[in-house]
């Protein structure tokens, strides 16, 4: 199984991002876009697992939402990543308590380190996906998306569990969920 863990931000942000994606579909029309039911901020990439890894990494999990608190994080503006001239993924910025995002990313993969799971970036970088370019070469026209984003607020929303997802193909399906707990 192709699992990952992640946040998400709740229908608020989903229903103003399928506005939003509109006009960009048709700037960028060879794109590949995000499904919208699955928006969500990626925490650790763990790749391909054998399901009898499971309950080892639920219980690294279980540890993580004692410590840390519900928090809230808003959506706007964009940018891409790769290639300044041809892009190979657009994405919308992600701000407000980006420090409690930061700290649950790092605690989340510092649990699932001892299990050999290693982070695939060095600093994280909280964003939010929204397209990718079907062509290896890139998509130019990620440049007018940004554009277009540039002035977007795309809404506020609450985090409050970690979740441990499934990838089979487009669908995110859940396989564990870890309440924020942690008060004050």
């Amino acid at each position: 199984m192709r699992l990952f863990t992640a946040v998400t931000l709740g229908a608020d942000i989903e229903a103003r991002v399928t506005t939003a994606m509109k006009p960009l579909r048709s700037l960028a029309s060879h794109a590949r876009f995000v499904r919208v039911e699955g928006l969500h901020l990626t925490l650790v990439f763990l790749g391909e697992v054998e399901s009898a890894r499971l309950p080892a990494i639920r219980e690294a999990l279980a540890s993580v939402g004692p410590r840390h608190a519900p928090f809230t994080v808003s959506v706007g503006g964009g940018g891409t990543f790769g290639s300044p001239t041809h892009p190979r993924v657009l994405w919308a910025d992600v701000q407000g308590d980006t420090a409690a995002l930061k700290a649950l990313q790092a605690d989340t993969a510092e649990q699932l380190r001892p299990l050999g799971f290693e982070p695939d970036f060095h600093e994280y970088a909280p964003h939010l996906t929204l397209a990718r370019s079907k062509e290896s070469r890139g998509e130019p026209a990620f440049l007018k998306c940004v554009e277009a984003l540039k002035d977007q607020k795309l809404g506020e929303g609450r985090v409050d569990r970690l979740i441990l997802f499934e990838s089979q193909g487009p669908q995110y399906l859940s396989v564990a969920e870890v309440p924020l707990s942690r008060v004050g």
